[in-house]
C-alpha cells in the first residue's frame, strides 16, 4: 500500500512538472518515466485486487480494472459508519419534511381532493436521464503557445488568457481567432467580463458606443487591463504593485474591480475612475480565487483559508469582512507546494471548494461546518476546478493513475451525482466557463494544455457526440460529515519524507515563484 501512494505522489508531481514552461535535464528525465510509473502502479493495483479477480481480464476489462481496483483496495471501513449515519439522517429529514408537507396540504384542502406532492427523486431521475443522453461536439481552438489559465464568454465569443502573456478572443461558430490582445508582459492569470449595464456606463465615460463590451485581465506583471471587445484596444491599465493572481467584478452600485495578489492582498478599484478604494492583507499566501455574489465577495487562498466580505457602498473602505475561516476549518490544507491551489464556487450559504484533492469540500461559511463530496473513487483523483450551471455543479477530475480527465456533474442543491462526461483525448482541465445558447443548449469552454469548446448537440440529432456520458456508482454516496481531510487523504500527505526526498526537491523547483504556486505549472 505504501508503494502505491508513493507512485501516486510521484505521478502527481510529474504531471505538474509537465505544465512548466521549460524543464531542466533532470526534470525531463523524471517526466520520461511517467508511463513506466503508471504501468508499475497498474500492476500493483491488479495484484492487490486479489487473484480471483484477475483471471480472463483483457483489453477494455483490464483497463476498467485498473481504474476501479484502487478504490477497493484503499477504501477504509472506518468511514462506513459516518456515511451510514449521514444517509440515515438524510432519510429521517426527508420523511419528516414529507410528513409535515402532507399535513399542511390536508389542513389547507380541508377534506377535499388531496394535492400531489412533487417527488424529488422523480426530478432527480429525470435530470439524470437527460444528462446521460447528452451529446457534445468538441472543438480545439489553437493559437496559444502556453498553458491556458483562465476563460470567459460573451455571446458567441470566447475569451482566453494564457501564460504566454496574451488574451485572445475567439468566434465560437467558426472556431476562429478574432482578436489577439497583446500588452501584458507577464502571464495572464485571470479574466472577467462585466455585465452589459456597467459596460454602458464606462463606454459613456470614454465616449464609446453604448453597445461596447469590455474585458478585464490580470497578470503577473502587476497590471490589470481593461480592453474593448470590438477592437481589442486597451483603454485602461491599473498598476497594482503586486502580481495579480485573481480578480472579480462587483455588480453593485457604480461597480468595483477586486483583485487578489500573490502575497495575499485584496485591493478594490472603482470601475469608472479606476481609483484604489481599499487595500487589505486578507490572506497569508496567494489569493487564487475570487467570486462576487450580489453584495458578497468570496476569496480563497493557497494557504487553504476562505474569507467572506460584504460590500458597503459609500464607506471609505467598500469591503467589510464577515468571516475568515482558516484551513483547519475549511479542510483545505495543501498536499504540497506543487499542487497547492484553491478554487471556489459559492451558492447561498455554501461554498464548493476544490484544492487538488479527490473530494470537493462543501463549506457552510456561516456556521463553519464542512462536508466532503466524493469527486473520485480514490485518492488518485485531482480536482482542479469547480463551477456551476443552472441546477448543476460541474467539477473536473484528473486521474493520476490513467491520465484520464472527466467532468463530473452533481444536481443542486442536493449534491447528488448525475453523470461523468469524458473523451479519450481530453487534456487536464484547469479552468472552466459555461453559458447557454439562444436555443437553450449548453456551451462550455475548458482550458489547460488546450482550449476546448463543448457544444451540446440537439437531442434529435442522430450524429454521435465526441463525449462519452457514463456513471460511476462509487460516486453515488451522500455528502459525508467531516472536520478535515479523510483518513486516506491524510495518510497520502504523511508519506515517508526520506524516501520522497527527490520528489520534494521537485516540488520546491515547481513552486519557485508566485506564479508557479498559484497556477499549476
Amino acid at each position: 500500500m505504501g508503494e502505491v501512494r508513493k507512485l501516486q505522489k510521484k505521478l502527481r508531481q510529474i504531471d505538474n512538472l509537465e505544465l512548466k514552461v521549460s524543464l531542466t535535464p533532470e526534470e525531463a528525465v523524471k517526466v520520461s518515466k511517467k508511463e513506466e510509473l503508471r504501468s508499475r502502479l497498474a500492476e500493483l493495483l491488479l495484484q492487490l485486487s486479489g487473484p480471483q479477480q484477475t483471471h480472463c481480464i483483457v483489453g477494455e476489462e483490464e483497463d476498467k480494472m485498473k481504474r476501479q481496483v484502487e478504490n477497493r483496495t484503499e477504501h477504509h471501513t472506518d468511514h462506513t459508519p459516518a456515511v451510514k449515519l449521514a444517509r440515515e439522517d438524510h432519510q429521517e429529514k426527508e420523511d419528516k419534511t414529507k410528513s409535515e408537507a402532507e399535513e399542511e396540504i390536508k389542513e389547507r384542502g380541508g377534506g377535499g381532493q388531496s394535492q400531489k406532492l412533487p417527488d424529488p427523486d422523480a426530478e432527480f431521475t429525470s435530470l439524470k436521464a437527460l444528462w446521460e443522453k447528452a451529446k457534445f461536439r468538441l472543438r480545439i481552438l489553437k493559437g496559444h503557445s502556453d498553458i491556458i489559465t483562465c476563460v470567459a464568454a460573451v455571446d458567441n465569443l470566447v475569451i482566453s488568457g494564457s501564460r504566454d502573456t496574451t488574451v485572445k478572443v475567439w468566434h465560437v461558430p467558426t472556431a476562429t481567432e478574432q482578436r489577439n490582445l497583446g500588452g501584458h508582459s507577464g502571464g495572464v492569470t485571470c479574466l472577467n467580463t462585466p455585465p452589459a449595464e456597467y459596460c454602458r456606463k464606462l463606454a459613456s465615460a470614454l465616449h464609446l458606443s453604448e453597445k461596447e463590451r469590455f474585458i478585464i485581465s490580470g497578470s503577473t506583471d502587476c497590471c490589470v487591463r481593461i480592453w474593448t471587445l470590438s477592437s481589442g484596444q486597451c483603454v485602461k491599465s491599473i498598476y497594482t504593485f503586486n502580481a495579480v493572481t485573481s480578480l472579480c467584478f462587483i455588480a453593485e452600485w457604480e461597480g468595483y474591480i477586486v483583485t487578489g495578489s500573490d502575497a495575499g492582498k485584496l485591493q478594490v478599484w472603482d470601475w469608472l475612475s479606476q481609483e484604489n478604494r481599499q487595500s487589505v492583507n486578507a490572506h497569508l499566501d496567494a489569493v487564487t480565487t475570487l467570486q462576487s455574489q450580489g453584495p458578497l465577495v468570496f476569496s480563497g487562498s493557497t494557504d487553504g483559508s476562505v474569507c467572506v466580505w460584504e460590500v458597503c457602498d459609500g464607506a471609505a473602505e467598500p469591503l467589510n469582512q464577515l468571516q475568515h475561516w482558516r484551513s483547519e476549518v475549511t479542510g483545505c490544507s495543501r498536499v504540497d507546494e506543487a499542487t497547492a491551489r484553491l478554487r471556489l464556487s459559492a451558492r447561498g450559504d455554501h461554498i464548493f471548494l476544490a484544492n487538488g484533492k479527490s473530494s470537493i469540500r462543501v463549506f457552510n461559511w456561516r456556521t463553519g461546518t464542512m462536508r466532503r463530496l466524493t469527486n473520485h473513487s480514490s485518492t488518485a483523483g485531482v480536482t482542479d476546478c469547480v463551477n456551476q450551471i443552472p441546477g448543476v455543479l460541474v467539477a473536473s477530475c484528473f486521474d493520476l493513475t490513467s491520465g484520464e480527465n472527466t467532468l463530473n456533474l452533481f444536481s443542486l442543491p442536493q449534491c447528488r451525482y448525475l453523470v461523468s462526461l469524458t473523451s479519450s483525448d481530453l487534456p487536464r482541465i484547469l479552468c472552466f466557463a459555461a453559458w447557454l445558447t439562444p436555443s437553450g443548449g449548453h456551451r462550455w469552454v475548458t482550458g489547460g494544455r488546450e482550449l476546448t469548446v463543448w457544444e451540446q448537440l440537439p437531442g434529435n440529432v442522430k450524429k454521435r457526440g465526441d463525449v462519452n456520458a457514463r456513471r460511476d456508482s462509487r460516486l453515488d454516496s451522500l455528502l459525508a460529515e467531516s472536520d478535515g481531510d479523510s483518513q486516506e487523504e491524510s495518510e497520502d500527505e504523511d508519506e515517508d519524507e526520506d524516501s520522497m526526498a527527490n520528489d520534494a526537491s521537485d516540488a520546491e523547483e515547481v513552486s519557485g515563484s508566485s506564479w508557479l504556486r498559484c497556477v499549476l505549472q
